[in-house]
């Protein structure tokens, strides 16, 4: 009976540090990030359980004395939304160490892509925009933000 009961206890302890092991896993992109350039920071942020991220500053916030606009946009009504405060990264889901099945927004191009997001180490994240097939687009490094 006492060999059933430490089996349990132990299976037990096992499954919540599994699970909290998983939940710091998924909350690893979590935080402040530099884009390539460096010219902007994206915050990823977590919300109803999906990963988002928005842009939180710019190195260059103003063209000629006001707010830069998202004036690249595909879609004429939203050109005139300010950069500054603008989600980038929308509904990324966490699964075996990839965030998938978001959807990144380019500001330089005004158009959105399909997009993957895997950890290089604590410092790096390769964030991967496609179309299509995620074989073809192109993969970025961000930075994490001290």
């Amino acid at each position: 009976m006492t060999k059933i009961k430490f089996t349990f206890a132990f299976l037990g302890l096992f499954l919540i540090a599994s699970s909290a092991l998983m939940a710091q896993s998924a909350d690893a992109i979590v935080g402040t990030w530099f884009n390539t350039e460096r010219e902007a920071k994206i915050e990823i942020y977590k919300e109803a359980g999906k990963y988002n991220g928005k842009i939180v500053w710019l190195k260059e916030p103003t063209e000629n004395g006001k707010p830069k606009l998202d004036k690249n946009n595909s879609n004429a009504s939203l050109r005139k939304r300010p950069l500054m405060g603008l989600n980038l990264l929308k509904g990324f889901v966490y699964e075996d160490g990839v965030w998938e099945d978001g959807e990144i927004y380019d500001p330089k191009n005004g158009k959105t892509y399909s997009c993957v997001i895997k950890r290089k180490n604590d410092k790096v994240l390769e964030v991967r925009g496609y179309i299509g097939f995620s074989m073809i687009g192109r993969t970025v490094e961000w930075y994490k933000a001290d």
